[in-house]
């Protein structure tokens, strides 16, 4: 099957965190996103939200916009509040070619959890589960009928996290719900990322691809870091520079006959891992490992 290259922009400058990169221009981020070889980019935070803006500037980078995060609120929304409320966000992703949505429920405080010890975090009770499935489920109906699909973001920090967790949404949510597959988040929740890509993988639409430094990704859990204390230490690489089995992860897709986008998204200290350079390393490791396993990568 074939797949696609892109790259998250947080390569380059983290929204969470503007000062991590916070100088750098949008330009720098396309210009290099191009040069280190990537077909497509997600949104961030500098990216203009209007199509006529946003659409020139990635045919000028020979760039197709690959999705764009959204902080989602369907624990704490009833489904028409929530579909206005990402509606515009939807239409530029529609606007300009994207497929999919990277939707992260960030209800009950996930802004606030990515900065506390990880095990301070919200939490769906067993008895919640159910109707949560079922709404979400009715939230990814409306996306699809509009023309951009669910790719669900299991995240650190957010209600969502474990892979109990993810087998519990997906025991619960019908087949217009996607999933987001991203191999560090499930690492550093304490998850099994092959185990999970095999439990789910009929159901992977999207795929966020970061690599794991184990040394930090051990201490971050026995110490009970923060996500971004994690994140600014180094817990994260660009595949292929770190202890994640991608080889295996990506025939696993493959076999599966996965088509779509692979997306580099590596948070790092750009003052520590030079830009570029680790976007270059990322796209030559995560292609070769890519038709190694069987993919047909479209440049």
């Amino acid at each position: 099957m074939t797949v696609r290259l892109g790259i998250n922009p947080i390569t380059w400058t983290n929204d969470d965190v503007p000062e991590l990169g916070g100088d750098t221009p949008l330009e720098v981020c396309l210009s290099e996103t191009r040069k280190a070889g990537f077909a497509g980019t997600e949104l961030g935070g500098k990216f203009p939200r209007k199509s006529a803006e946003l659409g020139p500037i990635l045919e000028q980078h020979q760039l197709d916009l690959v999705s764009g995060w959204y902080d989602g609120r369907i624990l704490d929304h009833d489904i028409d509040q929530e579909f206005e409320a990402i509606l515009p966000h939807l239409t530029l992703l529609r606007d300009l070619g994207a497929k999919h949505v990277v939707y992260a429920d960030t209800s009950r405080g996930r802004h606030g959890a990515i900065h506390d010890p990880i095990s301070q975090r919200p939490h769906l009770a067993d008895d919640e589960w159910k109707a949560y499935g079922a709404k979400i489920t009715t939230l990814s109906e409306r996306f699809a009928d509009f023309g951009v699909r669910m790719a669900f973001h299991h995240h650190m920090g957010t209600i969502v996290e474990t892979d109990d967790e993810i087998g519990k949404l997906m025991a619960n949510t019908g087949e217009a719900f996607g999933l987001l597959y991203d191999t560090g988040h499930c690492a550093f929740s304490g998850g099994d990322p092959k185990a999970l890509l095999q439990h789910h993988v009929a159901r992977v639409v999207h795929v966020h691809c970061k690599d794991v430094r184990p040394e930090i990704l051990k201490r971050a859990r026995a110490e009970d870091w923060s996500f971004m204390h994690a994140v600014m230490e180094g817990i994260f690489t660009v595949p292929g520079d770190g202890a994640q089995d991608y080889p295996t992860l990506l025939k696993i897709l493959a076999d599966a006959g996965y088509s779509g986008w692979l997306v580099v998204e590596a948070e790092q200290d750009p003052a520590k891992a030079h830009p570029l350079t680790y976007a270059t390393m990322g796209y030559r490791n995560l292609r070769a490992m890519a038709i190694e396993a069987g993919l047909t990568v479209a440049d």
